[in-house]
């Protein structure tokens, strides 16, 4: 037993040594282009909701018994809806079912169709649970996920339209219509704990409002659960305040010296998607590789307190928000890069340049000359999520690859993509994403040519 008991002692008196930082000398550059207009519902506060009610809502305030829960915001063509809540049983023998409700609303005196291009909707338990993953998996099917988000961003990224949403509604004039209308049980769960995340992409015949609603399952004379009824919906929206309890509230985007909160999301974001061609400047067609053992990065996804240096705020403008919510779309969760990288290898040599999405360690202004990693990657991930990857290969022939990713924090990322570029080659790579809600930004787009051996 002496021996034992000796190598316990000594596992619990030696301490674990913290990762060590790694700087690796990148230029990092801004991300050319910005976001589109298209307007993004998105529905994340509070995340955890034990008090029904009114998540958001978009419809004018009028005639409503709490107008100011109600933002006013009329959609019309392209909008997209995101919405993630977390249900828990409170106290825990209370294990109703809390049921999430999208309602759209059509003002006007003719009839209008909306058209559901893509959609999916997931709990994390069981459809989507939280995985330890690799960090880099081939995932052509689209069967590696770890969480609601990862799996619904995977699914729209594809161009997929989950079965149970129709392909189309048509609301009647001055009249309503459930878009979603789903529950997120807790019964049987340990903890009682769930989530779900929903993200649609949506094209309009005309002005609509939308609301995102919660309340808990109603129950059967026999006490089974069922669903609410558009007119219990109607109920809540127009009689019902805000769900709770509220977020922690987000502190000022400024600087001000103490913790940065940035909070939840509830409103309007303005942007659904950016493209960005990475060229050597405005004015080229090409991108220059690197010099041998050289890297040149793009920052992705930057927020207040996080731009790497680069001074570029990503996160989407709010176009109408809760005064108590997220002053930006901080980490732009549901939202579409497509990258286009036209790389062109001057030297006169053959290159092996290799393409790949990193985690460095989070910072303003690069406090040295290059990103900082860990040597050993943190427990904490940062990125789950799939990139699509398309380009044409060495012999020439085009591929399309889709890799799931499971970064930590300060980790380096294996290559997308390795391309051997001869003298003069020119070879366009497309990085394609939805940044996935689950994950903490930034992250860079990292452009390598290998050092000569």
């Amino acid at each position: 037993m002496l021996p034992l008991l000796l190598n316990l002692t000594l596992a619990q008196s030696t301490p674990t040594l913290p990762p060590e930082e790694v700087v690796q000398p990148q230029i990092v550059r801004p991300l050319p282009g910005q976001l589109d207009k298209v307007p993004v519902f998105n529905s994340n506060s509070p995340e955890l909701v034990l008090k029904e009610g009114i998540l958001l809502s978009t419809f004018p305030p009028d005639g409503k018994k709490v107008p100011t829960a109600h933002l006013n915001f009329p959609f019309r063509g392209r909008f997209d809806i995101f919405a993630h809540h977390i249900a828990k049983a409170e106290p825990p023998e209370n294990v109703r079912s809390l049921y999430i409700g999208i309602i759209l609303h059509n003002p006007s005196s003719a009839p209008v169709t909306v058209n559901v291009l893509q959609a999916a909707s997931y709990l994390s338990q069981p459809e989507a649970p939280f995985i330890q993953l690799p960090s880099f998996t081939e995932n052509i099917l689209g069967t590696v996920f770890s969480g609601p988000g990862d799996r619904i961003t995977s699914d729209v990224l594809r161009g997929k339209r989950q079965e149970i949403f129709p392909a189309q509604i048509v609301i009647p004039p001055r009249q309503s219509q459930m878009l979603l209308n789903l529950p997120i049980p807790v019964k049987g769960l340990t903890p009682p704990l769930n989530g779900r995340s929903t993200l649609i992409r949506l094209r309009s015949s005309g002005t609509v409002y939308a609301a995102s609603l919660a309340m808990f399952a109603q129950t059967n004379p026999d006490g089974s659960e069922r669903a609410p009824t558009l007119d219990e919906w109607q109920n809540l929206l127009n009689n019902s305040d805000l769900a709770g309890p509220r977020d922690k509230i987000p502190t000022p985007l400024e600087d001000t010296g103490k913790p940065r909160v940035y909070g939840r999301v509830a409103g309007v974001a303005s942007g659904s998607g950016w493209r960005a061609f990475l060229v050597d400047n405005p004015q080229a067609r090409y991108l220059t590789i690197p010099q041998p053992g050289q890297a040149l990065s793009y920052a992705l996804s930057t927020v207040h307190g996080g731009s790497l240096g680069t001074s570029q705020i990503q996160s989407a403008n709010m176009l109408v928000r809760y005064p108590d919510t997220a002053y930006r779309a901080h980490g732009n969760y549901g939202i579409q890069y497509s990258l286009k990288l036209p790389l062109y290898n001057n030297t006169q040599s053959s290159q092996t340049v290799s393409v790949a999405i990193q985690t460095p360690l989070k910072e303003d202004s690069l406090v040295k000359p290059g990103l900082r990693f860990l040597n050993t990657p943190s427990n904490q991930v940062f990125f789950r999520g799939t990139v699509r990857v398309r380009y044409n290969d060495d012999r020439g022939k085009p591929q399309t690859q889709f890799i799931h990713l499971m970064q930590k924090k300060g980790q380096l990322g294996e290559p997308l993509t390795l391309l051997n570029m001869p003298a003069g080659d020119r070879r366009l790579v497309e990085v394609d994403l939805i940044y996935p809600p689950d994950a903490t930004p930034p992250q860079v787009l990292t452009v390598t040519t290998q050092a000569k051996s």
